[in-house]
């Protein structure tokens, strides 16, 4: 592997995030915080405890996970996308640098930013609400996977798209709505029982709901069934990256 290759594209990406920190740090942490805000202070008031958890505590992993998501779908979307933008892609393409070293570079690096940021997010909500994290092994685990697997997500992206209004269409309109719809704020368990069921089809019910438990130990599915939904997206994501370098696929377009 040519590590050289890989190190210059990391630390090219993230010194581009540490030139913009206002929009990739300031202002999720700020959104976050207006979160505890409208939900923990208007609606908390009038939800005691979810699960044996207070309601402004229940909501953490929620508000991290929401986070984590877009912006691992938004960082590695635009990381690869503005090569394709500018037209650096065929330096890229044409260097002695294999698609693996690409794709580590390149979603390390969105993954790496999207780290950062749930655990800065972290800090933030302990100043709001007591935390306990009863399995931190675990929820480490469902953090990097995450990261992982939606910066792989936004690579994707990023190739597919060819404007900047596709760019924001996934994140924006199905990312952020199976979010909020996938037990961010609430339990599932307090559904009806329809609407709980049609809830299990939305992906982001076992990310939420494993790392909910590493928190708390409580969940609305199994935590072995969460980390497996996670591993096969991850191979899914993995195998249409695979595909998409294989075949180049709108990698010049």
């Amino acid at each position: 592997m040519n590590f050289y290759a890989v190190r210059a594209i990391y630390t090219y990406e993230m010194a581009r995030a540490f030139r913009t920190l206002l929009q990739s740090v300031v202002s999720p942490v700020i959104s976050t915080s207006l979160y505890f805000v409208v939900f923990g202070a208007a609606i908390g008031s009038r939800i005691d405890e979810i699960n044996g958890v207070s309601y402004g505590a229940f909501i953490v992993p929620g508000l991290i996970m929401l986070s984590l998501l877009t912006q691992s779908l938004t960082n590695a979307a635009f990381g690869i996308y503005f090569p394709k933008f500018v037209g650096t892609i065929y330096e890229v393409l044409s260097a002695p640098v294999s698609f693996v070293e690409v794709v580590i570079a390149y979603v390390g690096a969105a993954a790496t930013k999207s780290i950062m940021l749930g655990l800065i997010i972290l800090a933030t909500a302990s100043l709001f609400v007591p935390l306990r994290i009863e399995h931190p092994f675990v929820m480490l685990t469902f953090l990097v996977l995450t990261a992982v697997t939606f910066s792989l997500f936004g690579f994707i992206i990023g190739i597919w798209a060819d404007n900047f209004e596709k760019l924001q269409l996934v994140p924006l309109l199905i990312v952020t709505p199976l979010t909020f719809l996938g037990g961010s704020f609430y339990s599932i368990d307090m559904l009806p029982p329809f609407w709980r069921t049609a809830t299990l089809f939305n992906p982001v019910v076992y990310l939420v709901s494993g790392f909910r438990w590493s928190f708390y130990g409580v969940a609305d599915v199994s935590v072995w069934i969460s980390l497996t939904m996670t591993g096969v997206f991850l191979a899914i994501c993995l195998t249409a990256i695979w595909w998409i370098f294989h075949t180049g696929w709108r990698l010049k377009a």
